[in-house]
């Protein structure tokens, strides 16, 4: 089983990338913290990022480790659309403490010892209605990606920003798939 985790700047390009290894062949898990966007505002919910970010992370890392788990128990390799210690990164950022619960499941639920971590690109970043970041947010988010990530053990490397193919060239031959 290998369980590899795509993070980074919001609106750099991650979920391109995933939707192209998942039409190699890869299993994929989508980002869980966008469906929750989509699925608090269609109900009216208040448990968004931007209101209530507290509520959100519990909602996203009972979520997150469901699909941790699914995907362990599936087997074979697995691509993440951002991983659990992204919460606490999105968490710092906010000035908000990790939950004990939240720290518990990073340490719980590994990935790879590697992170494809994809840098912030202002000629495709753009807003939609579950990416509210300012440009410099989404760097301030990055930054403190590579700093959770690091502090966690994993190795960080950096997509370079460049064709979808030759991303999906670039993971590929990181991992040797």
């Amino acid at each position: 089983m290998a369980l590899y985790v795509l993070s980074g700047s919001p609106g750099a390009g991650k979920t391109t990338l995933l939707t192209a290894l998942h039409q190699a062949g890869f299993a994929v898990a989508e980002e869980v913290s966008r469906r929750l966007i989509q699925e608090q505002v269609a109900l009216g919910g208040h448990q968004v990022p931007w209101r209530d970010l507290a509520g959100f992370a519990e909602l996203a890392l009972a979520r997150m480790v469901a699909q941790h788990q699914q995907a362990t128990h599936r087997g074979g390799t697995t691509f993440f659309d951002r991983g659990l210690p992204d919460l606490l990164a999105y968490l710092e950022v906010a000035g908000h403490p990790a939950p004990p619960a939240c720290q518990a499941a990073v340490a719980a639920h590994p990935y790879q010892p590697q992170v494809f971590m994809a840098p912030p690109w202002p000629e495709i970043y753009v807003n939609d209605a579950e990416r509210w970041q300012t440009f410099d947010e989404a760097v301030a988010i990055y930054q403190a990606l590579r700093r959770v990530y690091g502090r966690a053990g994993y190795t960080v490397l950096e997509l370079p920003q460049t064709t979808v193919a030759a991303r999906v060239t670039f993971v590929r031959a990181a991992t040797g798939l």
